[in-house]
């Protein structure tokens, strides 16, 4: 584990590296605020891009609205303590990881009705599907492991052994799922289709991995840290390639990759802004102002913009972030 002293140096090394980065064209901004009836926390938001449809987790339920609209359309309830949604659009099917439950539940993408609940270790969080295999990881830190899922029937296909505490993960499409280990500050490569641990690198420096997303195209992992940096990760060999400073607090990163943007929402109010110049190179575009607690976020490819959920004054609500077009 990183020092306080070796902490405070890497934090302010990548200050001064934040304050000398090239300018690029930016200009995100808040552009809407969806109010959402109902109390209750939140966690992670997910895009389906052809349904034109955004989950988003908010307590026992989840929230479905039409993102061309911009407006509620419907819910999910009974998902108790939900934290993800992942999506099958081949299938028809999507998934949702119930903390409470300890369950996932299976539903319909067209009509919303739930089809069947799948039960998996304690505290079920992450959760994706892979394209490769058309099965569904729930990674929970109940037993530091993953319920690996058949997509297209529900059977449970086995259980992964993580030995650590999961965050988030990516699926590369061609047969891999990564995860960071927050609490060994490790990247696990997965086989999807043995179910097996093949890797196991370090991310030094960066300490306590939290989110992660991923250029399949470029085989690039992005990881943010706890001190406050992003990681840019090769998907191959585990190393490090280069890191930057982002904002407090992130839980949630996506990538644009027809932008060549790299996004990062952190709980202390803002989007840490950063572009792809290539593979191996990175720079800082901007940092957009949010709110408070606006940490999770998803990324609709078609219009380019980013949606957040939130609370203000008691209202909870999704935050709709792009560029406005004169």
């Amino acid at each position: 584990m990183l020092n306080r002293k070796m902490c405070l140096a890497i934090i302010l090394s990548l200050s001064c590296a934040l304050s000398a980065a090239p300018a690029q064209s930016g200009g995100y901004s808040i552009i809407k605020k969806i109010p959402i009836p109902g109390q209750g926390s939140w966690d992670y938001l997910t895009v389906d891009e052809a349904a034109r449809r955004l989950y988003v987790s908010h307590g026992t339920q989840v929230e479905v609205l039409d993102i061309d609209s911009l407006t509620v359309v419907g819910n999910i309830p009974k998902t108790l303590g939900v934290h993800g949604i992942a999506i099958a659009p081949e299938l028809g099917r999507g998934f949702i990881s119930n903390g409470q439950a300890s369950t996932v539940t299976i539903f319909d993408l067209k009509t919303l009705k739930p089809i069947m609940d799948v039960p998996t270790g304690q505290k079920p969080d992450a959760i994706i599907y892979d394209p490769a295999t058309l099965r569904v990881f729930a990674f929970y830190g109940g037993g530091n492991s993953a319920t690996a899922i058949d997509a297209a029937t529900g059977e449970v296909a086995g259980t992964v052994n993580l030995e650590g505490g999961p965050e988030f993960a990516a699926a590369d499409g061609n047969g891999f799922v990564y995860n960071n280990l927050e609490d060994e500050s490790l990247l696990l490569k997965i086989n999807s289709r043995k179910l097996k641990v093949e890797q196991r690198w370090p991310t030094a420096p960066c300490a306590s991995p939290s989110s992660m997303a991923m250029d399949r195209t470029n085989r690039r992992l992005f990881l943010c840290c706890l001190i406050m940096f992003m990681a840019f990760v090769d998907a191959d060999s585990g190393k490090v390639l280069t890191t930057l400073p982002i904002g407090d607090h992130v839980d949630a990163t996506a990538y644009d990759r027809e932008m060549k943007l790299i996004f990062n929402s952190n709980g202390e109010g803002t989007i840490t802004v950063i572009h792809q110049d290539s593979p191996d190179k990175y720079s800082i575009v901007e940092t957009v102002k949010t709110a408070p607690r606006a940490k999770t976020t998803a990324l609709d490819p078609k219009t380019h913009r980013l949606f957040l959920s939130t609370a203000e004054n008691g209202q909870f609500e999704v935050l709709v972030v792009g560029k406005i077009i004169h």
